[in-house]
């Protein structure tokens, strides 16, 4: 790695990220910073938002920086783990835009730096060679699936279905498709348990008829092996991960070339795309001295400096000024313009995604009905959510 000069004349920056092809770029650029008097280390791992809480609390934190999404930014910002920026900005981040900006309560906060959302990914040749319409719709979807299968496509169908926070981001991103808002107007009171709540878990178990049995193992890893063997045609997965699946290195070259994106499909005829909006961003640690959060914020300056977005335009839907679309991007584009809805940043969304994760499986299983899933999720987030003080 080339030392760069970032001006960094002493400090450490230790990295905690999640762990994709565009966060490693971002990361790669920040080492470059490392120097004999400055130390540049990084952990990258799916787990990240399990450790993020315990390892920011303890003082010095273990990470200087924790690279963040919409929702793992909120349990940090409610304990007070992360520090306001605006004084680093003022004198390190002449490059940001104020899109980039994420301002809470009047304060920088964190600095996002690429766009992100689940899409659809679908081979090209394959729906040509069937007459099959790139699918807007779910019922298109499950229409092309049909064919799909009598053509020899067993499990023409896949998605990040495993228990956790995966089926959570399922059932959030087609909830966002119906329309409807997760709470009572105004308060922390769940609002699911209805009509558009079971109609949202119908539309997911009716995606298992056309998806691998071992539908409980499937996150965003281990989509991509199975689309480049050609078993799947139509994917939901995410745009951070679209470019890895065209990249000219791909082991299946003949399934990259014909790999192409659009927006998630909508549940109905509203055309909502079952999408959640979402960004990434870093923030810099409170439990941190002073010197170690300048090194730190300046190293990220590097890591998303408009040099790496021009190295690598296509590892993600960049936030970053003179940023140009490519095809890697054109998922989460298509779904921005057809009026995706944002994740949402409320203080108790994350327990609402606990709750969701804990109890869907068994009604994709079989061993119960939608209603009592639902309420199984109501109970469980009302406990936490009292707990925590949301509700009395």
């Amino acid at each position: 790695m080339a030392v760069a000069d970032c001006g960094i004349d002493s400090g450490s920056v230790r990295i905690l990220s999640n762990d994709f092809e565009a966060l490693h770029v971002v990361a790669d650029w920040a080492e470059k910073c490392a120097s004999d008097t400055v130390e540049v280390t990084r952990n990258q791992t799916e787990e990240h938002k399990n450790i993020q809480v315990p390892a920011l609390s303890i003082n010095p934190a273990t990470y200087t920086v924790a690279i963040v999404a919409t929702n793992s930014l909120v349990p940090l910002l409610n304990d007070g783990l992360v520090r306001p920026l605006d004084d680093l900005v003022a004198k390190h981040g002449g490059q940001l835009t104020n899109s980039q900006k994420v301002i809470v309560d009047g304060k920088i906060m964190a600095i996002a730096f690429m766009a992100n959302s689940q899409h659809l990914f679908y081979r090209e040749d394959v729906l040509a060679e069937h007459g099959i319409k790139v699918p807007t719709t779910f019922d298109e979807v499950f229409a092309a699936a049909e064919t799909l299968q009598a053509a020899g496509y067993a499990t023409p169908l896949s998605s990040n279905f495993m228990p956790g926070w995966n089926i959570a981001a399922e059932f959030v991103n087609t909830y966002l498709g119906t329309g409807a808002d997760f709470f009572k107007p105004g308060t922390a009171e769940l609002d699911i348990n209805n009509e558009n709540g079971v109609a949202v878990l119908e539309n997911m178990k009716r995606m298992l008829d056309y998806m691998s049995p071992d539908w409980a193992t499937f996150d965003s890893n281990a989509q991509k092996p199975v689309w480049e063997a050609g078993e799947s045609v139509l994917s939901l997965s995410w745009g951070s991960r679209a470019g890895a699946y065209i990249a000219e290195d791909s082991p299946a070259p003949e399934v990259a070339a014909a790999t192409a994106f659009a927006a998630s499909p909508a549940l109905g005829d509203n055309g909502i795309p079952t999408a959640a909006l979402w960004w990434d961003g870093f923030t810099i640690a409170k439990n941190i001295s002073d010197e170690d959060a300048e090194a730190s914020f300046i190293a990220m300056m590097k890591g998303i400096s408009p040099e790496m977005m021009a190295e690598n335009p296509a590892s993600a839907v960049w936030l970053i000024d003179g940023y140009q679309p490519t095809k890697a991007a054109s998922g989460v584009i298509d779904g921005l313009n057809k009026g995706a809805r944002p994740y949402p940043m409320l203080p108790y969304m994350g327990m609402l995604h606990t709750a969701l994760g804990d109890n869907l499986a068994e009604y994709l299983q079989g061993k119960e009905s939608a209603e009592q899933a639902l309420a199984d999720v109501t109970a469980a987030y009302t406990t936490a959510a009292t707990e925590a003080g949301f509700l009395n």
